[in-house]
Parts: structure tokens; sequence; C-alpha cells
């Protein structure tokens, strides 16, 4: 982390449910209320879209599991009022854009 890296909160991780998060590379994740996930990647990156399901672990990281096996755990931090995804190798995707429930 980062100094001005706050992690999410309780309150920040339970609202994650509906939320989609808008990256830089115009990649799409979204939460879905019922623990579903996915993540449509952009045009320039080839397009199609990543399906799993999410759980928050202990620690507060976002855990996704997709369809295909493979699982990451990242953790959500805020900076200077910005979303910022923190990847388990150090490597930091800020959020452009979010929509909140």
């Amino acid at each position: 982390m980062r100094a001005g890296d706050q992690p999410y909160d309780e309150e920040a991780l339970a609202a994650l449910p509906g939320q989609s998060f808008v990256f830089y590379d115009d990649g799409e994740a979204l939460f879905g209320e019922d623990g579903a996930y996915s993540y449509t990647y952009s045009a320039a990156n080839g397009g199609g879209t990543a399906w799993g399901s999410y759980r928050v672990a202990q620690g507060g990281q976002v855990c996704v599991t997709f369809v295909n096996g493979m699982s990451r755990c990242d953790q959500y931090v805020t900076n200077r009022d910005r979303t910022v995804v923190i990847t388990s190798d150090g490597q930091r995707f800020p959020v452009r854009s979010s929509q909140i429930p």
C-alpha cells in the first residue's frame, strides 16, 4: 500500500453488491447482488466477459473465483477520493467511475 491508501471498511465492502467499477482501460467489474461477478474487457483488450463469483475474505480482501477455476484476491482502497484496486502482486488499478446502488 502507499501513503494515503485507506482500505475499504466494512460499510464500503457491504455496499459492493450492485456496484459497477469502470477502469481507465474501459474494462468494467460488476458485483451482483447474489455474489455473481463479471469483468468485461474493453474492445481494445479483445472484448469478452469473464464470469465468476465473489466474496469478502478476512482482512477485507475481495476474492473472485472465475468459472474457469482461476481465482484471485484484491484489496480495495480509497486514495484521494478515488477507488484503487490492488492485486496480490502489487499492481494498482484506479477506478475511473463507479455506479453505486
